[in-house]
């Protein structure tokens, strides 16, 4: 691994840079996209060496340390640390992912992290995600039933049923297939995205659901719904491993399927 030996002011990529501690055993170049809106100055790219050696084996240990120990004006989201919450979503080496299930070992050289491509950021590493739960809003996640439930058990589902919602209730909204999809980053203040039909589909599959036609009329927009192409991109960096281009199809398929 190469070792970088720089003074404390050197300038990298317009940022700063901060070196590793004097006996550090193990150091990695680390750049992280920068930006504070109330400066008023442009975005720069700022790099730390880091020492892997007195480091946990995530990225999101490695910006916990940045935090910690370098530099406390850093700012990025997390919370559960287990890849639960989507909260760490930003993208790493390229990828969107999650720095919480990112492990360090996995991207060689310097590590680049910036935050989610094509959003609105807040600062530094913080994505506003206000248009993106918006759009979850308006496709109404929660059941909608119109008969009473029963008086002294749940609503039902046979196994089979519950099976087709394998691979949609996982999903944790952390946005990282949205954000990496063209369709999105050009068509985003009226295309969906992978992960909003994702969960619209979830509920279209729901067996107790009893509003398919509503949600199926709701998507029915030449962009709301078909301004995919299938490019697999979602499916490429989804961290939970699913396919949302598949439930888009799906639903494209019930599209067709209530016309005939």
């Amino acid at each position: 691994m190469a070792q970088f030996t720089l003074p404390a002011n050197s300038i990298i990529r317009g940022g700063e840079h901060f070196p590793a501690p004097a006996d550090a055993s193990d150091k990695r170049r680390v750049e992280v996209y920068r930006w504070e809106p109330d400066s008023g100055k442009n975005p720069r790219v700022d790099s730390y060496d880091v020492d892997l050696a007195t480091c946990g084996p995530m990225v999101l240990d490695l910006l916990i340390k940045i935090k910690n120990e370098m530099d406390a004006t850093l700012a990025f989201r997390r919370s559960c640390r287990e890849g639960i919450c989507g909260s760490c979503a930003m993208n790493v080496d390229g990828t969107n992912t999650l720095a919480c299930t990112k492990p360090i070992h996995e991207v060689e050289g310097t590590i680049k992290i910036y935050p989610l491509p094509h959003m609105p950021v807040v600062r530094d590493l913080v994505p506003d995600l206000t248009h993106f739960y918006a759009q979850y809003a308006s496709i109404k996640p929660w059941m909608q039933t119109q008969t009473p439930p029963p008086p002294d058990r749940e609503r039902r589902q046979t196994k089979e049923e519950r099976e087709k919602l394998d691979g949609l209730y996982e999903c944790i909204l952390c946005a990282c297939c949205s954000t990496s999809c063209p369709s999105y980053w050009w068509n985003s203040d009226r295309y969906l995205g992978p992960a909003i039909l994702l969960q619209a589909y979830r509920w279209i599959a729901d067996s107790r659901d009893e509003f398919t036609g509503e949600r199926l009329d709701n998507l029915e927009d030449p962009f709301r719904l078909y301004r995919c192409h299938t490019i697999m991109n979602c499916a490429k960096v989804c961290p939970k491993g699913l396919n949302p281009a598949k439930a888009i199809a799906e639903i494209k398929k019930l599209m067709v399927e209530r016309t005939l």
